[in-house]
């Protein structure tokens, strides 16, 4: 009876400590930390500056390296820095929407790293109002 207890009380201690390993490894925290991941533009004339900044710190303790950095449509441009990101260290994703068009937009951004097996995702979203509403009305009823 003492060997059946035995072991029992190994076995799920072996149990315990694999759970334990599979729990922590997907407890895993990203190593890229950002301020924000979504930016709102708000409502901003058409044709304005649509140049918007993503601030990100590495937060390992090994070099980040942003592998690929992806707009959602062709009207979002993106700049990212190709060197790695030391431990520690700041970094910037700099992304321009092209507000010729308008309405409103949310799109989104996928950063993809060496140490992270999904992307993360940024959005911006706003409106793009025209930036002279009078004269296109005057147009219009001509």
């Amino acid at each position: 009876m003492k060997k059946i207890v035995f072991a029992i009380l190994l076995g799920s201690t072996s149990i315990w400590g694999w759970a334990q390993n599979v729990l922590d490894s997907a407890s895993v925290k990203p190593s890229i930390h950002f301020t924000t991941t979504e930016i709102d533009y708000g409502a901003i004339p058409q044709n304005s500056n649509g140049e918007r900044v993503f601030e990100f710190t590495n937060t390992d303790s090994k070099p980040l390296i942003l592998t690929n950095v992806v707009a959602s449509c062709g009207c979002t441009a993106t700049e990212w820095p190709r060197e790695p990101i030391k431990p520690g260290e700041r970094g910037t994703i700099t992304v321009r929407y092209n507000t010729s068009t308008i309405g409103t937009f949310r799109k989104s951004i996928r950063v993809f790293t060496n140490s992270n097996t999904e992307p993360v995702l940024l959005i911006i979203k706003g409106e793009v109002k025209p930036s002279n509403p009078e004269s296109n009305q005057t147009k219009n009823q001509k």
